[in-house]
């Protein structure tokens, strides 16, 4: 049976991986053993998938990037250039923690900038957007827009990337899309 995603020559992909229909992956990656990388995905150069990694639909891993055990992206989701993931509080080299991975789960159509770091145990809201270089300490809100070290919320994102204004009616709009967003009790949602 003929594989149905591409995977460059030098790429190493190990045994028990389930990789979806016209997923691209690119020089140099290393995906291991036992990761579900869905249909559509592009995995840039220089990228390692360890164990168990689950990517959704459509998600695009930028040039070296490390996704650690314990990371979960939903569909649609960005991971800069050299963005990287941690999947335990406080590594040691001498003692062995692989038995205290945190999960990481990545919300739908969330994006993560070039060089950010998202300590492990943290999530990623929906839509949610992580600045260049931003060190995240804590979960993040659906749309949410944070950066900084460590990374803090400065504003709310719509869904095509887009800075929202909210008026004193708490609404948005996208000025891109022409969706409307309501910003109430600090949570944000689309509401048309």
């Amino acid at each position: 049976m003929e594989k149905e995603y591409y995977a460059h020559p030098t790429a190493i992909i190990d045994d028990g991986c389930v990789i979806g229909k016209g997923t691209k992956i690119w020089h140099f990656s290393h995906i291991m053993p036992n990761c579900i990388l869905g249909e559509n995905c592009n995995i840039g150069q220089n990228v390692v998938i360890l164990p168990e990694v689950v990517l959704g639909k459509n998600v695009k891993v930028q040039n070296n990037v490390s996704l650690y055990t314990g990371v979960i992206c939903g569909d649609d989701v960005f991971l800069g250039p050299s963005m990287v993931f941690t999947n335990v509080i406080n590594p040691r080299s001498a003692v062995n923690r692989k038995s205290e991975y945190a999960k990481t789960h990545v919300g739908t159509g969330a994006s993560i900038g070039a060089n950010a770091t998202i300590v492990c145990g943290h999530d990623i809201g929906e839509y949610a957007f992580i600045g260049a270089g931003a060190v995240v300490t804590k979960t993040v809100p659906a749309f949410a827009l944070v950066i900084g070290n460590p990374a803090r919320q400065v504003g709310w994102m719509s869904e095509f990337g887009h800075k929202l204004e909210f008026n004193e009616k708490g609404l948005a709009t996208c000025k891109e899309s022409g969706q409307v967003y309501e910003l109430n009790n600090n949570v944000v949602k689309r509401i048309s």
